[in-house]
């Protein structure tokens, strides 16, 4: 099993079954999120996959799914009514289903350093206008507005689709996930990039960001040593900065909030959502069986584990609300 190595709770659930499996047991190897898509990747292509796999859903997973690599889960080997029907729908592709939810969902929030804040004279972010609005008095006191990994590519997308959700609606999301190409020109894609651009020609990311990695901890950093003001990320970055810095999360230095509101009015929080993969690569052997048999299996038997994992992204939204992205990192 391949799998990020900030999923320190699947660990435990693959510990738990091993202990219980000691006949089929797991062997979980664990890598950087950069570093993995391209792991994992080369090794579909070698057809050296493993058995089963952490991917994101949404066009990630279609990907291999198009190409013959995966196969479908059967209703005997995951009872998919255990999950919201909205959750499925990003490891779901012409009716089958190829993946169970692995981490749940993590609210996409915006993290602002109280003191970085206060020292600009700024007030935490609640709408959109409001970091643009900030950017003047946050680079006056030679803060970065806004931490960005650029160089990571993932979460600049972020922006994208946190800005798309209150510019468009779900329903572009969905028609985007579906693969709509005509949706690309819905008026909300066009005001979302410009609600990025004009972030950027504001200033907002400093003029680094480009050179900024967010597997190194690059950003996370500039949030909590007081470099930067504030940094869209997932729920899961509280746990980066708690094992970074401890005493401020303990001094409840660092804290959640979101774009309540774009100029469009939308109210909605942002999500992303993530899946597991359970599926190996298919064979010429295989497709032989296939032939005889009309049927195939989605993981080697005895390899799949009973137990899934809990949800590791715990912290919620200013407003206790999530909403899923059908496009996530």
């Amino acid at each position: 099993m391949w799998a990020l190595n900030d999923q320190t709770i699947l660990k435990q659930s693959v510990d738990a079954y091993n202990k219980d499996h000691p006949d089929a047991k797991i062997t979980l190897r664990l890598f950087a999120n950069d570093d993995y898509k391209q792991k994992l990747r080369v090794a579909f292509g070698a057809n050296q996959a493993p058995d089963l796999f952490f991917n994101w859903g949404g066009g990630a997973l279609n990907d291999y799914v198009k190409a013959g690599k995966v196969d479908a889960l059967t209703t005997s080997e995951v009872n998919t009514a255990r999950y919201t029907p909205s959750v499925m729908q990003s490891a779901t592709f012409d009716g089958k289903v190829y993946g169970v939810p692995a981490n749940g969902l993590a609210p996409v929030v915006l993290y602002y350093n109280k003191k970085v804040l206060a020292d600009a004279g700024v007030k935490p972010p609640k709408t959109y206008d409001d970091p643009l609005v900030a950017v003047k008095k946050l680079k006056a006191k030679d803060f970065v507005p806004l931490s960005l990994a650029e160089n990571s590519k993932w979460p600049t997308l972020m922006y994208l689709e946190y800005l798309l959700d209150r510019a468009g609606s779900a329903e572009v999301f969905s028609k985007i996930a579906s693969s709509d190409s005509s949706v690309w020109k819905d008026p909300s894609v066009t005001k979302a990039n410009q609600y990025l651009q004009d972030l950027s020609e504001a200033g907002a990311f400093g003029d680094n960001a480009s050179s900024v990695n967010y597997d190194q901890g690059s950003s996370t950093a500039l949030l909590y040593t007081g470099k930067a003001a504030i940094e869209v990320m997932g729920t899961w970055e509280y746990a980066n900065i708690a094992k970074a810095a401890p005493d401020k999360t303990a001094a409840r230095a660092i804290a959640p909030s979101v774009w309540s509101r774009t100029a469009s009015g939308r109210d909605r929080p942002g999500s992303s959502g993530r899946e597991c993969a359970a599926a190996r690569p298919r064979t010429t052997a295989d497709r032989k069986q296939e032939k005889s048999t009309a049927q195939s299996r989605a993981v080697r038997r005895g390899h799949r584990p009973d137990a899934r994992a809990p949800d590791s992204n715990s912290l919620d939204s200013a407003d206790g609300n999530s909403h899923r992205h059908p496009a996530s990192p």
